[in-house]
């Protein structure tokens, strides 16, 4: 019992068991955050997978047999009690059964029998099957349609519709020959006319500005209304070839009939993809699959965010990182390297690092708060008085953008980077600093050819830690600069390219929009995980650049080759 004892007071003053307690803690903690990166990952990317569409046979709660075509989504179970209280057919309980299964079956066609989610029991189901000649739909509006193509109707002759064996093929065609005159009307709506009207609301300021300042420059007058007949004439010629592309969209419609034996009439211009899943084999899914993943990360959302992609929202994301680190890494250094190198260490300095320390404790909404009381409102809208009084009572800074929120995020972050810079040159030896002067150099030149080069990957430890908290913050950007749904880029092909005053849209709202404001939650679901996969990707793409270049820098500094 003695040698019991003593083995274990040994053992414990050895401090082997706080190893193994700490080696558990940091394997627990991995496994956790593995474990929600692989949910996040089956959630989100099986969204993408062309899923077969079965023909399901069932009864209704009035007995009536009901025949639709739908995608399996989700198996869940309820209790029998809980079913009888909601009012459940106790005829389709089994004798002695305390669980009751129940799928999750998008059926689509929302338009003509909503809502296009609905939850069937297992017990009412009589009979399921997988027709080939089942097409998925993706339009624009309304959702997926699901239904047997019968007929095509093209627009050069409506007496003689296509159908049969060359339906199909004749519908891939019209829908590319949709398809690109949609990107016609796309490049000439957000190009030419964009550029127009953009042109056009240049010169109605600077006539308006003229006019406040009661300039009697006449001549501009005149030349600037020269111009706006001229750009007017320019608009008319291209709405008229808009209209032009807009008829030509309106002229083919698919005629789908679904399993109720319901005629559905769909525009094709109303079409973005077709597919017949049932009818695909493994390698035609994984081409799909692939398909419907880059159109996720390159186009455009739709119907409320719950269709279409987000790749305004990683645009956004990734410029306002972009432009927050610019914005606090030098003035994160500058702080730090005063506090370190040319204030007078005292009570203020320390009180002065207290408040740093501090700030890094700050919620983050209270940063929203004061970048729009002090960013927005006092800064915008005195720059707005100062330089756009053409524009006014319309803001131009005076209002949230995209540089107020890369300034707020900017606040926010500043504390981590003057830390860790301050912890990295206190590293520095003061050797090195005596050693650099009594070669000659000046205090300037040993800071920034010694010391700041040698701080480098501290500095940058400290911009990785302002990215990733900055990339997923969401709280202040919803006061300073974020919107559901931005209708342009901040970047485009009109002067001054770099927009800084536009709203912008953010993976991070994009998920809290999406998962909480939604109209249609089930349609939503996947599309959270998805954008939440994406936003954490994406941060660690961030970071991993930021760390080899660390990497890098500390192998430069400490002598060894990379």
């Amino acid at each position: 019992m003695t040698k019991s004892n003593s083995f274990f007071r040994n053992w414990f003053a050895s401090g082997e068991p706080w190893i193994w307690m700490n080696a558990a803690a940091v394997g627990l903690s991995i496994s956790a955050v593995i474990g929600v990166l692989l949910l996040i990952a089956v959630k989100g990317l099986a969204h993408f997978w062309p899923t077969d569409v079965d023909l399901i046979t069932y009864k209704n709660e009035s007995a009536q047999v009901q025949h639709v075509y739908g995608e399996f989504v989700e198996l869940d179970q309820v209790s029998v009690e809980q079913f009888l209280e909601s009012g459940g057919n106790p005829t389709w309980v089994q004798p002695n059964a305390e669980i009751m299964d129940r799928w999750l079956v998008k059926t689509g066609n929302r338009k003509i029998s909503a809502p296009d989610f609905r939850w069937i029991f297992v017990d009412q189901i009589s009979q399921r099957s997988t027709p080939d000649n089942v097409m998925v739909l993706e339009r624009i509006e309304w959702g997926n349609a699901y239904g047997v193509p019968t007929k095509l109707i093209l627009g050069e002759a409506p007496t003689a519709p296509v159908s049969g064996a060359n339906l199909v093929s004749a519908l891939n065609q019209s829908i590319a020959q949709a398809n690109i005159v949609r990107d016609q009307i796309s490049d000439l709506e957000s190009g030419v006319l964009n550029n127009i009207n953009n042109r056009l609301e240049r010169l109605r300021l600077e006539q308006r500005g003229l006019l406040l300042k009661e300039s009697d420059d006449v001549e501009r007058l005149r030349e600037i209304s020269e111009e706006q007949s001229e750009l007017s004439a320019e608009y008319s010629v291209n709405e008229k070839n808009l209209r032009a592309l807009y008829r030509e969209l309106d002229q083919d419609e698919l005629v789908i009939t679904t399993a109720d034996n319901i005629d559905i009439h769909v525009r094709v211009a109303d079409i973005l993809h077709a597919w017949q899943p049932n009818a695909m084999n493994g390698w035609q899914k994984t081409a799909q699959y692939f398909s419907n993943l880059w159109r996720f990360l390159s186009e455009d959302p739709r119907e409320a965010n719950t269709e279409g992609g987000v790749f305004p929202a990683i645009f956004g994301t990734v410029l306002m990182v972009l432009l927050m680190s610019l914005i606090v890494t030098p003035f994160g250094v500058i702080a730090a390297v005063y506090l370190r190198e040319y204030a007078k260490q005292g009570v203020m300095v320390r009180i002065i690092r207290i408040a740093v320390n501090n700030l890094a404790g700050v919620p983050s909404i209270v940063y929203g708060v004061f970048g729009l009381g002090f960013f927005v409102y006092f800064l915008g809208g005195n720059l707005d008085q100062l330089f756009f009084p053409e524009s006014l009572p319309a803001p131009t800074f005076g209002t949230p953008g995209l540089v107020w929120a890369s300034l707020t995020l900017a606040l926010l972050t500043v504390p981590v980077v003057i830390v860790s810079t301050e912890e990295g040159l206190t590293r520095i030896p003061r050797s090195v600093r005596e050693g650099s002067m009594a070669l000659g150099a000046t205090q300037a030149e040993t800071l920034f050819k010694v010391i700041l080069p040698m701080a480098s990957p501290a500095i940058l430890t400290g911009v990785i830690l302002a990215v990733a908290r900055a990339a997923g913050e969401v709280a202040p950007l919803m006061l300073v600069g974020v919107v559901k749904l931005a209708p342009t880029l901040p970047v485009d092909g009109s002067f001054p390219y770099l927009h800084l005053d536009r709203k912008f849209m953010h993976l991070g709202f994009h998920i809290y929009d999406v998962g909480f404001q939604s109209p249609n939650v089930e349609a939503a679901r996947p599309l959270v995980y998805a954008t939440a996969l994406l936003l954490v990707t994406l941060i660690v793409g961030l970071n991993l650049t930021a760390i080899t270049l660390r990497g890098r820098l500390e192998r430069l500094y400490r002598g060894v080759e990379s």
